[in-house]
């Protein structure tokens, strides 16, 4: 529908903005944090490390003021794991705590909301060491992880979101510096979605416990959704949107609303010996509470020229590879950030 008169958006709409702690905070090793797969990943060349980023650290009051000034009504900031727990388990750091104390009644001090999301692509080193997500025993990991940050924050924090872009994670995870292959895996596809899995159970249950120990929150999900067209109006080439939209976002909205896998990512999996292994339990603890969506659009923007050219997403079935494409004008060309081995059956 062509909506010719807009109604106004609530007066109670959050409008704000949001960070990850590894990207804004600086101080990286600082006051007792330990380091995280961010500190310790090959930097490429002619960028910086997280040493300093934005300094947020050291600068967050001048930073929530500016939100302030600017008008937001709230901020949506990751809390980094190995900052409060430099090992992932164990010992908590108390500077980690006082850091997030005073950012968050920084916030509530200018009438802005603090929203949290507890896990952004900073898994702890040591926890890396120990196999990350890929060790069944993540699960327990993050939820002590979760009782921490509700313990020491949930009496101010009631809007909470668990783990960040959960799809990019399994997708793109060598891209962002996050993917953790145990030595002599045999099936890295069925590895994968196991750890997927693991972090399905574990955002569940850290949402179960959310629900008993903060009784007035909200929390959930945030995968990083756009829908994917079809290069054509070829049935193969619907199909081939079809299957990506499943594999990039339906396996996740589906898991967020109805608690079950998607049928064309699980018949997939299947075809690829890769379907993830269910501990007892797994199936009743994969329920959600609320949804938040990143909708990053089905839209890209590219640099030509010196202008901004939109290009819309599109996906194409070539010698049975579901190829995702760019439209600029009516060429076609190939993006390479992503190329899926899904045939059209």
């Amino acid at each position: 529908m062509l909506h010719k008169n807009l109604k106004p958006f609530p007066q109670d709409f959050l409008w704000g903005a949001s960070t990850s702690a590894y990207q804004v905070e600086g101080a990286n090793l600082e006051d007792g944090k330990g380091p995280s797969c961010q500190d310790v990943k090959e930097v490429p060349e002619g960028t910086s490390d997280l040493t300093v980023c934005a300094d947020q650290y050291h600068r967050y009051k001048e930073d929530i003021a500016l939100m302030a000034e600017m008008g937001f009504k709230t901020y949506r900031f990751s809390i980094s794991w190995s900052r409060i727990i430099p090992e992932g388990t164990g010992a908590v750091n108390p500077k980690g705590i006082e850091y997030y104390n005073n950012l968050i009644d920084e916030c509530l001090k200018y009438g802005i909301e603090p929203l949290v999301t507890m896990f952004h692509f900073d898994m702890p080193a040591a926890l890396d060491e120990r196999g990350s997500w890929s060790n069944r025993e993540s699960v327990d990991w993050f939820l002590n992880f979760a009782k921490v940050m509700y313990e020491n924050f949930g009496d101010r924090v009631k809007y909470w979101l668990t783990i960040n872009e959960q799809n990019m994670l399994t997708l793109v995870g060598p891209v962002i510096g996050t993917l953790t292959i145990p030595e002599g895996c045999t099936n890295e596809l069925k590895e994968i979605y196991q750890q997927n899995h693991h972090m399905l159970v574990a955002q569940a249950k850290a949402m179960a416990l959310c629900h008993e120990m903060l009784p007035g929150a909200k929390i959930g999900p945030a995968p990083n959704i756009s829908l994917v067209y079809p290069a054509s109006c070829k049935p193969e080439d619907n199909l081939a949107a079809q299957n990506y939209n499943a594999v990039r976002n339906w396996l996740y909205l589906d898991m967020a609303v109805y608690g079950v896998y998607n049928n064309l990512v699980w018949a997939w999996l299947e075809e690829h010996d890769a379907t993830p292994d269910f501990a007892e339990g797994d199936a009743e603890a994969l329920k959600v509470d609320i949804l938040t969506l990143l909708v990053l659009t089905t839209i890209i923007q590219q640099l030509v020229n010196g202008k901004m050219v939109l290009l819309n997403v599109m996906v194409q079935l070539i010698d049975k590879q579901l190829v995702v494409k760019k439209e600029c004008s009516k060429d076609l060309e190939t993006l390479t950030y992503q190329q899926l081995n899904l045939d059209g059956n």
